[in-house]
């Protein structure tokens, strides 16, 4: 079998032993190296060429921002980033996703111990390796597509991502118009990164976006972020939808799965609602897309070409579920389309 060959990068020393007794106990994976700041991590990458690298954000010499926007400009490898739960933390985070890295794992902490980060560690290095990293390239901001009319307040949007998702939801989302039908998402992430993910949305979006909170009212021109921890589910208040939060088992190793939500939608959506499957590790959303498009629902799947990892998407079109695959560059024209009946 060939191992995913991993080099972490992080200037503790503590941290560096613990992530590499977490990786190298998983049968299909092994750290090659560790480094403990960005100046010794690269002369590692250009002669062990690893195939995925952990990084954390504060170290000295060279802070792990300004390592991992020049590593996407001259050597683009899918890049994993450890970083505290702290509120400066998880936004620094935040600007890491939007420089190319594809998730985000917490550090080993107090809140979090080495027991419950493993799972997410190892997941997040195992989808990473699927990843498909390009050079970052700045885009210019699209025009947003308009809206006539909404014929009914029942429209809803269900949109699930996981590895590359946060990118692709920021692409979505801040390109849908403020009277927008109401929106609710799943992004595999820990809890903590998720308020983080959400504030940032919204500062760059039309339509308002916030970390869902349990009972709150899924309106035009909002979008609720399932909280990392979390399943998200839809549900009728008389003739409002809201959102419920609970616990429960993990779903697909998720806690918020995108097929919770889906299942829930095809629920209480039906043909009222359209669901949106974007990139991600896995099969997460294939089942609950097909329970909505029984419903009635129209559904969107992200293309394989402009997918970090083409597994969600592929999944679900596989069930039958999907209507349209299309480039992320043209899911909020298409979602418009469906909502405006010009299909």
């Amino acid at each position: 079998m060939k191992k995913i060959k991993v080099l972490i990068v992080d200037d503790s020393a503590v941290v560096r032993k613990v992530l590499s007794g977490l990786i190298n106990n998983e049968p299909d994976m092994e750290v090659i190296a560790t480094a403990p700041d960005p100046y010794s991590a690269r002369d590692k990458l250009v002669s062990l060429k690893p195939d995925v690298m952990t990084l954390d954000i504060e170290m000295p010499r060279m802070d792990g921002l300004t390592f991992l926007k020049k590593l996407m400009h001259y050597f683009p490898i899918p890049v994993v980033i450890v970083s505290s739960v702290t509120k400066q933390g998880c936004q620094v985070s935040m600007k890491a996703l939007e420089l190319g890295a594809v998730s985000v794992v917490p550090k080993p902490s107090e809140a979090y111990s080495i027991e419950s980060i493993e799972g997410k560690l190892i997941e997040a290095v195992r989808s990473a390796s699927f990843a498909r990293i390009k050079k970052i390239e700045k885009k210019e901001l699209k025009k947003q597509p308009s809206l006539i009319q909404i014929k009914t307040t029942n429209k809803i949007i269900a949109i699930g991502a996981s590895t590359g998702g946060t990118e692709a939801l920021k692409e979505v989302i801040t390109t849908l118009p403020k009277n927008s039908p109401g929106l609710v998402v799943v992004q595999h992430m820990p809890s903590g990164f998720t308020a983080a993910f959400a504030e940032r949305l919204n500062q760059l979006s039309e339509i308002d976006v916030k970390e869902a909170k349990d009972g709150d009212s899924v309106l035009p021109g909002t979008c609720l972020i399932a909280p990392g921890d979390f399943h998200m589910l839809l549900r009728r208040d008389g003739a409002k939808y809201i959102v419920r939060l609970k616990k429960g088992p993990q779903v697909w190793h998720q806690r918020p799965a995108v097929d919770v939500l889906f299942k829930s939608v095809s629920e209480y959506g039906g043909s009222n609602a359209i669901g949106v499957i974007l990139t991600g590790m896995g099969k997460d959303g294939a089942q609950g897309m097909r329970l909505m498009k029984d419903a009635g629902s129209i559904n969107i799947a992200q293309d394989e070409q402009t997918s970090i990892v083409y597994g969600m998407p592929k999944a679900a079109f596989e069930t039958g579920a999907v209507d349209y695959v299309v480039p992320l560059s043209d899911v909020s024209n298409k979602i418009i389309d469906i909502v405006n009946n010009k299909l």
